[in-house]
C-alpha cells in the first residue's frame, strides 16, 4: 500500500533547511545497521598521470557530475535546490552517516563542482543524471530526499526511471506540482516573477544571491528574525560556484515543469515536508497540492 503523508510545519524555510530537516526525516526512517565513518574520496588518474581526490561520473552527453559518497548501509540520496550544491546537505549527511547510513549528494550539472555546460539544464537531464549516478553506484533500496528544485528532480527521476532502486522519497519545500501560473494552475506565481529572477541572474547574480539568502530564503526578513551571517555567506558561496547559464536556464526548469503526471506515477511512500511561511515556494501552491493530488489519485486507482 502506498503511503503519502504531508507535514505542514509551522516554520519558515530556514527552520527546515538549517539542520532541522535531519531530525524530522530521521523519524521517518528505521535505525541504521550500525555507525559507520565517512568514506574517503575516490581517486582518479588525471591527465598528467597524477592522482586527484575527486568523485565524479561522466554522463552519456559528456557532463562531469561531482558527488559525495560517505559511509555504509541503506543509501540516502540528497538532491539540492537552486542555485546551490551538494554542500547544502552537509549537516544532514553528517547526521545520517553517524547513524549508520550511506549518504550521497551530487552537484547538479552546471552547479557547484560539476561541468558548467551550456545545455541540458532541464528536468529530463536532471533526472537522467541522477539515474546515471544511482546506476554507477549500484544503489538499491535508496531513500531519495529532494529540497526545492531537488524535489522536482526526485519526483521526475522516480517517474521517468522507475522505482526498482527506490524505497521511499522525501520532498522538502519542493516545487511540484508546478510553480508558474497557468490556466490549469490559477494559483501559481505569475511568469513575470521568474522572468525577474532571470533578469537579476543576468545583470548581477552576486547581489541577487546575497539578497535572497539575507532575506526571504531563510526568512531573515521577518520581524524578530536574527540573520546568521555564516549561513548567508555559505549560501552565496554555493551559488557563485555554479555557472550563470545553468542557473539562468534552471529557473525555467523549476518554475515551468509540470510534475502532475509524475506524482500520479509514484507508488513508493512519500513524506512531504513544507514550512507554512515559505516565501520562495509557497506551501499552498506546492506541497498541499502535491499531497492532495497523489493521495486522491491513489484512491481512484485503488492503490490504497
Amino acid at each position: 500500500m502506498t503511503q503519502k503523508r504531508i507535514e505542514p510545519l509551522s516554520a519558515a524555510r530556514r527552520d527546515i533547511v538549517i539542520g532541522g530537516a535531519a531530525l524530522v526525516v530521521g523519524a521517518a526512517l528505521p535505525p541504521g545497521p550500525g555507525t559507520a565513518s565517512a568514506a574517503s574520496a575516490q581517486t582518479e588518474v588525471d591527465g598528467q598521470g597524477g592522482m586527484k581526490a575527486m568523485s565524479t561520473i561522466r554522463t552519456k552527453d559528456g557532463v562531469e557530475v561531482f558527488y559525495k559518497d560517505w559511509g555504509k548501509g541503506q543509501p540516502i540520496v540528497f538532491s539540492h535546490g537552486w542555485p546551490l550544491s551538494a554542500d547544502d546537505w552537509d549537516a544532514q549527511m553528517l547526521f545520517f552517516v553517524a547513524r549508520g547510513y550511506r549518504v550521497i549528494a551530487h552537484d547538479r550539472r552546471g552547479h557547484g563542482r560539476s561541468s558548467q555546460v551550456g545545455e541540458g539544464h532541464d528536468m529530463d537531464h536532471y533526472a537522467d543524471d541522477l539515474a546515471a549516478l544511482t546506476s554507477h553506484l549500484d544503489l538499491k533500496n535508496a531513500v531519495h530526499v529532494g529540497h526545492s528544485t531537488g524535489g522536482g528532480e526526485v519526483v521526475h527521476y522516480i517517474a521517468r526511471h522507475g522505482e526498482s532502486r527506490v524505497a521511499k522519497a522525501v520532498l522538502i519545500g519542493a516545487v511540484p506540482p508546478i510553480m508558474v501560473k497557468t490556466p490549469a494552475n490559477p494559483g501559481g506565481l505569475p511568469k513575470q516573477v521568474f522572468d525577474g529572477f532571470q533578469t537579476q541572474v543576468a545583470q548581477n547574480r552576486s547581489q541577487f544571491y546575497r539578497d535572497l539568502a539575507a532575506g526571504p530564503f531563510y526568512g531573515f526578513n521577518r520581524p524578530g528574525a536574527k540573520p546568521v551571517e555564516a549561513v548567508i555567506q555559505n549560501w552565496w558561496r554555493q551559488g557563485m560556484m555554479g555557472g550563470a547559464k545553468a542557473h539562468y536556464d534552471g529557473i525555467v526548469a523549476f518554475s515551468q515543469t509540470d510534475f502532475t503526471e509524475d506524482l500520479k506515477r509514484i507508488q513508493v511512500p512519500v513524506l512531504v515536508m513544507h514550512g507554512d511561511d515559505d516565501q520562495i515556494v509557497p506551501i499552498g501552491t506546492s506541497a498541499l497540492l502535491s499531497s492532495k493530488l497523489s493521495f486522491a489519485w491513489g484512491i481512484r486507482e485503488g492503490r490504497r
